[in-house]
């Protein structure tokens, strides 16, 4: 399992661009020296920022530990490097909370964590009964204390900064996923619209291949890890209303079957990159 591997900061609108950039040409770059200086961050953000490209699926790391650039994070730095589209933002954060690692904290607060509304300590507290339980060397709690303050600034967080780049700090702050109220963090029910229905159906294109599986219920999407319900906290009333839609996609529609109250879906047989390109296409066909 992984802990406070991101140094304390949280993802800065403009870093996965910016990691990017350099790692096309160079994909031991964020391991070297003078990386800090070339791409215009602090030593200790870059090596926050080498966690966060992995985390949010923008790298993936061989069997030589060099970071080399995902299919995903070719689309975005091709389609939407400044992440602008909710479809891009929405697939950076299913990509953070879809495994133990190295997103702990992530991976467990919006799979496993039960609670809508806590405090921190509250968070910090069942966070770390969860983890004796599920984890044989324990962290220490200053370490989780740290990764759910992470956690929670990266999804509300819309404070300006003094570099004009950086004019929203955290880019997953604009889905709305997380209310801070006080001392009291909420999750908050969200539309399919906030959302993205690219998004949507790219979370399950990949759930399709990682799990085999091309056949799914509505409760099964509201209630498994990995799926709507949990990752992005959809209610099931908007779960059925973005399934609708999806029945009407121009190129890859979904079957929904609603007969005899067995509420299921078919996938359509298209992997989730090949999708989410098709998709980055449309759009920007759209925009001419």
């Amino acid at each position: 399992m992984g802990y406070g591997q991101h140094q304390s900061f949280y993802l800065r609108i403009n870093w996965l661009r910016k990691a990017i950039k350099q790692l096309e040409d160079d994909n031991k770059f964020l391991y070297k020296d003078d990386a800090a200086e070339q791409i215009g961050l602090g030593k200790n953000m870059v090596q926050s920022l080498r966690y966060w490209v992995v985390a949010t699926g923008i790298v993936e790391i061989d069997n030589r530990a060099e970071q080399n650039i995902s299919p995903f994070g070719r689309l975005m730095s091709e389609n939407d490097p400044y992440m602008e589209m909710v479809d891009t933002v929405s697939i950076v954060h299913y990509h953070l909370v879809d495994d133990m690692e190295p997103s702990t904290a992530w991976y467990w607060y919006f799979n496993h964590y039960t609670k809508k509304s806590a405090t921190k300590e509250e968070i910090v507290d069942d966070f770390l009964f969860w983890l004796e339980k599920n984890e044989p060397g324990k962290p220490s709690a200053n370490s989780i204390k740290r990764d759910i303050d992470c956690l929670v600034r990266l999804y509300c967080d819309k404070g300006k900064a003094e570099d004009p780049e950086e004019v929203i700090q955290s880019p997953l702050s604009v889905i709305g996923l997380l209310l801070e109220d006080k001392t009291v963090i909420t999750k908050r029910n969200l539309k399919y619209t906030d959302v993205g229905l690219s998004a949507l159906m790219y979370t399950l294109l990949v759930y399709r291949s990682r799990f085999e599986v091309s056949q799914l219920s509505v409760e099964e999407i509201q209630k498994k890890d990995f799926l709507w319900g949990k990752v992005y906290n959809l209610p099931r009333n908007e779960i059925i209303k973005a399934l609708d839609a999806l029945t009407h996609h121009p190129y890859s529609p979904i079957t929904f079957d609603r007969t005899n109250r067995l509420d299921t879906i078919q996938l359509p047989d298209i992997d989730s990159i090949t999708f989410l390109e098709e998709e980055y296409n449309r759009f920007e066909r759209e925009k001419a």
